[in-house]
């Protein structure tokens, strides 16, 4: 599993969070593999492009899972 942390932000973007991560090589890519239904938030397929992830979201695509968690 990846941990994500968020920096100084309440929130980070799905879309956003699978190209930072290297999931997708581009915004485009993330857009397209959400819109397809191919990304899961929490167990639930989650087609939002902007869905907010806040710490403790589970986000799971192509056999990785990518956990938000919050710096302190």
């Amino acid at each position: 599993m990846i941990e994500f942390e968020l920096e100084g932000y309440e929130f980070i973007e799905l879309n956003k969070l699978l190209k930072i991560t290297g999931l997708t090589g581009t915004g485009g890519e993330a857009n397209t593999f959400i819109v397809d239904g191919e990304v899961s938030v929490n167990g639930a397929v989650e087609t939002q492009k902007r869905k907010k992830l806040r710490e403790g979201d589970v986000v799971q695509f192509q056999g990785q899972e990518v956990k938000i968690t919050k710096a302190y």
